[in-house]
């Protein structure tokens, strides 16, 4: 029954959205469903409203930030979330969940294929917001163990196979150098690619990018995540929370394609988006799901011309 109506969702999505490329209007249509699907739930989330939902994610971490963390907090908001399931170090993100579990050592990029138990399941054209709730990490999370004499701008930065391929959307050396040079008067720079023993790894193998030697000779001035970690290490559970205290006393970010990009998001001001490839791009998502996750101002940089182009109007 499930594949007969997944074809005819599939039959709508094709007739619906025909200027859109064949190989992505699967991921409407399994979307489509995936809304359907939560009408299994109506008696439960609506009506008996006991905690029950067991949400349990192994996927990709932008999609977790995107998708499964506010549809989680949704449920806590409801009073029917009884427990989360996610991978190490997540404990901090769902902070409001009566029973977290770190179960994952690995994340799954295919995890959500077939996987229609959230009513966003993955990238789309559009986006339900009915069992979905900004999570207020900024809130949570501000202190004043992170506040300097400057402002912070964070630089959030990765390096790494992309989709099988080569790195695509990252921030380089000669780029950084420019940020560095024009914006550390103004500002105190913080940058942050957090390397394979840091985070969970989602099968894309992180790569050398030759930045962290050359920014402590060079510029010493620029704090580095992994040496305020090293710092700090008495006072943090682990990485993720390091990033969730300072990106919480942040205002303006600079961050790259991927779950970079997506965490920053969550915590307002601005946050300008280096991506010059991936099917964000087709959904037009940069305008829909990113900036719902906390009213952030999302700024969609297609190249690094086009970050100093923002930078120099909003920085």
């Amino acid at each position: 029954m499930q594949r007969f109506f997944i074809k005819l969702l599939n039959v709508f999505t094709h007739v619906r959205h025909f200027g859109i490329k064949k190989q992505y209007r699967y991921y409407i249509s399994d979307n489509y469903y995936s809304r359907i699907n939560q009408l299994r739930y109506y008696f439960e989330d609506y009506v008996q409203r006991k905690k029950y939902k067991v949400i349990s994610y192994q996927g990709e971490f932008q999609q977790e930030l995107c998708f499964v963390l506010p549809f989680a907090y949704w449920h806590f908001l409801n009073g029917t979330l009884q427990k989360t399931i996610s991978s190490k170090n997540t404990g901090e993100l769902y902070f409001f969940s009566p029973d977290h579990e770190e179960v994952y050592e690995k994340r799954v990029w295919q995890y959500n294929n077939n996987n229609f138990e959230f009513p966003n399941m993955t990238h789309c054209i559009s986006f339900n917001y009915s069992k979905w709730a900004q999570v207020p990490l900024k809130k949570v999370y501000s202190n004043e163990l992170f506040v300097f004499e400057k402002p912070l701008l964070i630089i959030a930065n990765k390096y790494n196979i992309e989709w099988d391929n080569r790195p695509l959307n990252f921030i380089n050396k000669i780029t950084l150098e420019r940020i560095i040079t024009k914006y550390s008067d103004k500002y105190q720079i913080v940058y942050n690619r957090p390397l394979v023993t840091e985070i969970i790894s989602d099968n894309s193998d992180i790569l050398d990018l030759g930045e962290f030697d050359w920014l402590k000779e060079k510029y010493p001035h620029v704090l580095v995540m992994q040496d305020l970690f090293v710092q700090h290490r008495a006072r943090v559970n682990n990485y993720n929370h390091l990033q969730l205290l300072v990106y919480a006393n942040c205002q303006h970010f600079i961050s790259v394609h991927g779950g970079a990009a997506a965490l920053c998001s969550y915590f307002g001001g601005t946050n300008i988006i280096l991506s010059n490839s991936g099917i964000e791009h087709i959904f037009n998502e940069f305008a829909t799901i990113f900036p719902a996750l906390s009213g952030a101002k999302i700024l969609h940089a297609r190249t690094t011309e086009q970050v100093f182009w923002f930078m120099e109007k909003y920085y």
